[in-house]
């Protein structure tokens, strides 16, 4: 079982996760537990969040403030998907600690997990905390923040990469280089990606009830809920915040079975005047619809899985002015369709 390190000592994989994982709870870290009926409650660096009734409009997890109130909402709305291999951040480093916040819960632990002079010595020299005044960088409070590590608690690959020990960076400095996962305005929007939320992606279809062999379908979805939704990811303490906007930009029919056209023929149908799709009007039942599928056979006793899909360009602005393209997100969803043979009647 690999080791990894927790702030102060080194540790096997068990033991970060039965007992390493008190970092989420430190004075001053902001983590997702402390979420109580959409508020957080703060001490020391922990950014504060007020949220609305229905808790969308800021939530502190991991040492960020997540702004959700412009996000998509609704039973089915879901996370988008990456269209590439990229995936948001599993681990960052944020502030954590003002100075006194880190001797408070520093010394404890030395007390409780000494193995000796030689180990307190060793760990009382990294903080120079034997001097009154300068020790754990007192005599800089207020002046910056001892900066630690935080996880995405769904523990996706690479949540064990942040496993430096705490830094500390003075106010309106930028973290040290090394540190490639230190929050800054691209790192906030990529975390701010994955807290996207966009409608559920059922269309409608028409002629309403079972679609007929060898008539054109028209599908569309409601234009009214398809429009560019945003999160924002900041740290108030050090100012910085960061903007991810996902636009619609196509929807992608697949009929669920070869024996079908779709339209247009890619089954890829472009947003257009922000409509996807044409509502089907009485007496256009033999038209040829912007966006649809056409059944050869029937389904028989059973249904067609129809699969929608769209696709959701993503883009981000910071506070220093900087900017730029996140991976399409896709969020898709299944429905059954039932397609009959026309009955002709012989007279």
């Amino acid at each position: 079982m690999p080791a990894l390190t927790c702030g102060w000592k080194t540790l096997s994989v068990a033991t970060v996760l039965s007992g390493c994982l008190s970092l989420f709870a430190l004075p001053g870290a902001a983590h997702a537990d402390d979420i109580l009926d959409g508020k957080t409650q703060n001490s020391g660096t922990e950014q504060s969040a007020n949220a609305s009734d229905n808790g969308t409009v800021s939530v502190t997890v991991g040492g960020v403030v997540f702004d959700r109130s412009k996000n998509g909402s609704g039973p089915s709305a879901g996370a988008v998907t990456s269209s590439t291999s990229w995936s948001p951040p599993a681990c960052w480093y944020a502030p954590k600690f003002t100075p006194q916040e880190l001797q408070d819960y520093l010394e404890p632990i030395w007390e409780a997990e000494s193995t000796g002079y030689e180990w307190d010595a060793k760990q009382r020299e990294k903080y120079n905390a034997l001097d009154e005044k300068k020790g754990f960088n007192k005599d800089k409070t207020g002046k910056g923040f001892w900066w630690g590590s935080y996880v995405n608690k769904s523990y996706p690959p690479g949540w064990d990469k942040c496993d430096t020990e705490y830094f500390w960076v003075d106010k309106g400095d930028p973290p040290p280089a090394d540190k490639e996962n230190a929050v800054t305005p691209e790192i906030l929007a990529e975390l701010a990606y994955a807290e996207i939320r966009v409608p559920g992606t059922k269309v409608t279809l028409a002629p309403a009830g079972a679609t007929k062999v060898n008539l054109p379908t028209w599908a569309w979805l409601d234009g009214a809920e398809f429009k560019p939704v945003s999160v924002t990811a900041s740290v108030q303490e050090i100012g910085i915040s960061a903007t991810a906007t996902a636009e619609p930009v196509s929807l992608q029919i697949k009929a669920g079975t070869p024996d079908a056209e779709t339209y247009p023929a890619s089954g890829v149908c472009e947003i257009k005047d922000g409509r996807i799709g044409q509502p089907y009007e009485k007496g256009k039942a033999n038209d040829t619809p912007s966006c649809g599928v056409k059944y050869l056979r029937s389904s028989g006793s059973g249904t067609f899985p129809l699969q929608a899909t769209v696709t959701w360009e993503i883009h981000w602005t910071g506070t220093d002015g900087a900017g730029g393209d996140l991976p399409d997100g896709t969020f898709g969803a299944t429905q059954d369709v039932v397609v009959q043979e026309i009955q002709a009647v012989n007279r």
